[in-house]
C-alpha cells in the first residue's frame, strides 16, 4: 500500500528535480527519500523516476502519479484541517499567500485586528506572484491567497473583497493639474514603467493602455523590469516615466513629494481583489471571517473612497473579468 509519505517525497522530487534538494525540503536524508521512492515503484510496479547523474526526471507515468498524488495530499490536509478547526473560527495555523502589489499595503491594515479578534490564530504569510500562489492553493501548500480576480480554475473558489481603482503616477513637475482626469490615449506608452513579467498588475496596466509591447520602456529607451512598486515609483520620482498604481498603495507610495497622482477618466480601470481557496476546503467559515476583516479594513477612511468592499462568494472559474481589468 502506498503511503502519504511516499507521495510527499515524490511531490518534492517533481518540484526540485534532484534527490538531495528534495530530501532537504522534506527534512530527511537522501538515502531515506530514495528508499521510499523505490518502495513506491515496487508497490506500483512501474518506474516513476529516471535517474541521471546529478538530477532526476520523472517518467510520464511518474508525472501523472505525482499529479494525482497532489490531489490526495491536498485532501489529507483538508481532513486534518476539518478535525483541528472544529473548535472555533480562525484558530490554529492558516497559511495565506498575497501578491506583491498588495501585501505591503493591505497587511498592515488587517494584521492588528486579526491578532486582536482571533488570538488563537497562527497566520503564516507568503508573498509571491499570482501563478505560484494559485498552484500553491491547488496543491494545499497554502490554505488561501489574496490576489486580483478572476482566477480561471475549476477547483478554486473566491470571495470578492474590494474594488481597487488605478491611478496614474507622474513626476511632480508634470504640467497636468492634480484635478485633471486622464484618458488612456493620453498616457505616453513610451514612458510607461511597469513591474517585471509575471506580475498581474503589469498585465492589467498593459490591457488598459492598449499596448502590445512585451516590455515597458523609459524615456531614455532603457528597459526596466522592477520587482516592486516602490522601485517603479522611485523611477517615476526620478523623471524616467509614468506608471499606473493601485489605490490601495497610494497612501504609502505618494509620500515622495517628487510624485503626484492623477485620476483616470470614467470608466475608471481597476482590479477586484479577492480571497481564493480550494473548493473542497473545510475552512470556508475561516475564509469568510478573514474576508470580513479585510472588507472592514479597506472601508476605513485611510483606505480612500476608491476602495469599495464587495461581499459576493463565487466560483472564480465562472467569474467575469472586472471592467478595465485583465486576467491575473
Amino acid at each position: 500500500m502506498i503511503t502519504l509519505r511516499q507521495l510527499r517525497y515524490l511531490s518534492a522530487l517533481a518540484k526540485h528535480g534532484h534527490f538531495g534538494r528534495a530530501a532537504e525540503a522534506c527534512a530527511v536524508t537522501q538515502p531515506a527519500l530514495s528508499m521510499q521512492i523505490r518502495d513506491l515503484e515496487r508497490t506500483l510496479g512501474v518506474a516513476v523516476v529516471e535517474r541521471r547523474p546529478g538530477d532526476v526526471i520523472l517518467t510520464d507515468v511518474g508525472r501523472e502519479i505525482a499529479r494525482r498524488g497532489e490531489d490526495v495530499l491536498a485532501a489529507s490536509r483538508d481532513l486534518v484541517d476539518f478535525a483541528r478547526h472544529r473548535r472555533g473560527v480562525l484558530t490554529g495555523r492558516l497559511t495565506l499567500g498575497v501578491i506583491p502589489s498588495l501585501a505591503p499595503y493591505l497587511l498592515p491594515r488587517i494584521l492588528p485586528p486579526l491578532q486582536s479578534r482571533f488570538p488563537e490564530l497562527r497566520l503564516e504569510l507568503r508573498e509571491t506572484q499570482t501563478r505560484q500562489l494559485v498552484e500553491d492553493v491547488k496543491n494545499g501548500t497554502l490554505d488561501a491567497a489574496m490576489l486580483a480576480l478572476p482566477v480561471d480554475e475549476p477547483d478554486i473558489n473566491a470571495i470578492a473583497l474590494f474594488e481597487d481603482l488605478f491611478l496614474l503616477a507622474v513626476p511632480a513637475d508634470d504640467p497636468r493639474a492634480e484635478t485633471m482626469r486622464v484618458a488612456a490615449e493620453d498616457i505616453d506608452q513610451s514612458r510607461l514603467i511597469l513591474l517585471e513579467d509575471g506580475h498581474c498588475l503589469r498585465d492589467q496596466a498593459l490591457a488598459f493602455c492598449g499596448t502590445a509591447r512585451g516590455r515597458a520602456v523609459g524615456a531614455a529607451g532603457t528597459a526596466f523590469g522592477a520587482s516592486s512598486l516602490t522601485t517603479v515609483m522611485q523611477m517615476v520620482a526620478g523623471g524616467y516615466g509614468v506608471t499606473l498604481i493601485p489605490q490601495i498603495a497610494a497612501d504609502v507610495e505618494q509620500r515622495d513629494d517628487r510624485v503626484k497622482l492623477l485620476r483616470l477618466k470614467n470608466p475608471q480601470p481597476g482590479r477586484t481583489i479577492g480571497l481564493v481557496f480550494r473548493r473542497t476546503s473545510p475552512r470556508k467559515d475561516d475564509f469568510a471571517a478573514l474576508g470580513d476583516v479585510v472588507k472592514e479594513s479597506v472601508d476605513q477612511p485611510s483606505a480612500g473612497s476608491s476602495l469599495r468592499a464587495s461581499g459576493s462568494v463565487q466560483s472564480a472559474a465562472r467569474r467575469q473579468a472586472p471592467r478595465g481589468n485583465a486576467e491575473s
